[in-house]
């Protein structure tokens, strides 16, 4: 079992500049230390429906109400629906992966916490012995000899899907092959209860898949998902 670079196709290329947003760092780094509440502010109002600060201020009166006024928790709401604004007010295809390339971000910066940074890579293949190699990339790897892991970043339940089940469901399945171990994992920035609807109605395994989600990040810092 090895790990290859990712083709530099014209997705690859168009997709490296959206990752080099400062939008982008600047959301994760606010993100990587938000809490529960927080997170959820951020899905909501990235996705666009409305973009009136005080409407979002009313809406979640635990971040933005008077208990919290003044207090750090209140400026980091603030920094954190100001970014989420940013996000929103990209245009619809813009903004979808804006908001993809911060869950990739997200996910990379909360894993930095726990494996050390040089072990972290983006956008790569794993490759096994007689297998022919998958098109598609992993958006965050792991690569340590001993414990690899591998991770898929979705903003939405939505992109819970048999491809992405399946690559996840082989690449262990490979790896066992190969006597390795390999943790894999969906990063899903959305909420459980969604995830498990949309698995629900999958045919494709994912029993030894972890699922990451809205409520779950931090689990990434903590142990393998």
């Amino acid at each position: 079992m090895r790990f290859q670079d990712a083709a530099r196709d014209a997705r690859a290329v168009v997709y490296a500049g959206i990752q080099a947003d400062p939008l982008v760092a600047s959301a994760a780094d606010l993100l990587a230390d938000a809490g529960s509440g927080q997170r959820i502010l951020a899905r909501a109002v990235m996705n666009g429906q409305t973009t009136d600060p005080d409407g979002w201020r009313a809406t979640f009166p635990s971040l933005f109400g008077p208990s919290v006024s003044g207090g750090p928790e209140r400026a980091r709401s603030e920094s954190i629906l100001a970014a989420a604004l940013a996000v929103a007010d990209r245009g619809e295809q813009v903004r979808s992966q804006v908001r993809g390339a911060i869950v990739e971000e997200l996910t990379a910066r909360l894993l930095a916490r726990r494996v050390a940074p040089p072990a972290i890579r983006r956008e790569r293949r794993i490759l096994f012995d007689g297998v022919r190699a998958e098109i598609h990339p992993y958006d965050v790897t792991v690569e340590r000899e001993s414990a690899p892991e591998v991770y898929d970043c979705k903003w939405g339940a939505r992109g819970i899907n048999a491809d992405v089940l399946h690559q996840l469901d082989d690449a262990q399945e490979h790896a066992a092959d190969e006597d390795e171990r390999l943790a894999v994992a969906l990063v899903v920035f959305d909420a459980a209860r969604s995830c498990a609807v949309r698995l629900a109605a999958q045919t494709a395994p994912h029993e030894n898949t972890a699922i990451v989600t809205l409520e779950t990040l931090n689990v990434l810092v903590d142990a393998p998902a």
